[in-house]
């Protein structure tokens, strides 16, 4: 074999082994196969899809895009309403705290053997009247309110009834007592009121077996 055959030879031989290269880089990557696959067939998609077609998906992209933005905006509306119907719920919360003190001031004041009867308890309690009224109102014209309790029947998402208290002359389940006054901002429930309800008056006979079973 000549020069020049030995040459053609081995050229062909790199040529080949060059071939066998590419293929077998090309079959060792199979996330560029998948691309490939991929963008061949998202191109024959694009070709199928006719004018009307395209002009229908976009009719519906649009469509879904518009009801998204109309679901955002009733949502904002939706929180900026309730922002300003009940933007002042805890403030209004913790001032029924300042309710409470006065309440407990004028009871002091009233059970004060000392000052029973007195001017300076007349006075002091005036005063303390005088806020608590003015609390109210205000409070009012904020649509908060106290929640009606004495002579009602007890509700329980209004009431939370504390002790049961004999009585006769009531329904059982009717409030009797008022221990802690509760409010309501709009439709919305700041504090129960802490009430004591009545129940039938119970004979000797049945107090001794209430309390055998609380004993067994």
């Amino acid at each position: 074999m000549d020069k020049e055959e030995l040459k053609e030879n081995a050229e062909k031989s790199t040529l080949s082994e060059n071939e066998i290269n590419a293929q077998t880089k090309e079959n060792d990557n199979p996330t560029k196969r998948n691309e490939d696959k991929n963008l061949e067939t998202e191109t024959k998609e694009d070709i199928k899809l006719t004018p009307e077609e395209e002009l229908e998906t976009l009719k519906d992209k649009l469509a879904r895009t518009f009801a998204e933005m109309e679901n955002q905006r009733r949502r904002f509306e939706k929180e900026k309403e309730d922002a300003y119907e009940y933007g002042g719920y805890s403030f209004a919360k913790e001032a029924l705290n300042l309710l409470d003190n006065l309440e407990r001031s004028k009871a002091t004041l009233e059970n004060d053997e000392n000052l029973k009867s007195t001017d300076a308890q007349k006075k002091i309690l005036e005063h303390l009247n005088i806020i608590n009224d003015d609390m109210l109102s205000i409070f009012k014209k904020n649509n908060i309110e106290p929640i009606k309790s004495i002579n009602q029947k007890l509700d329980p998402n209004l009431h939370q009834a504390m002790m049961e208290i004999e009585d006769d002359k009531k329904e059982p389940g009717t409030i009797v007592q008022e221990i802690q006054k509760g409010f309501m901002m709009k439709d919305r429930l700041l504090r129960p009121s802490l009430v004591g309800v009545s129940k039938k008056v119970l004979k000797n006979e049945e107090k001794e077996v209430q309390k055998d079973e609380k004993n067994q």
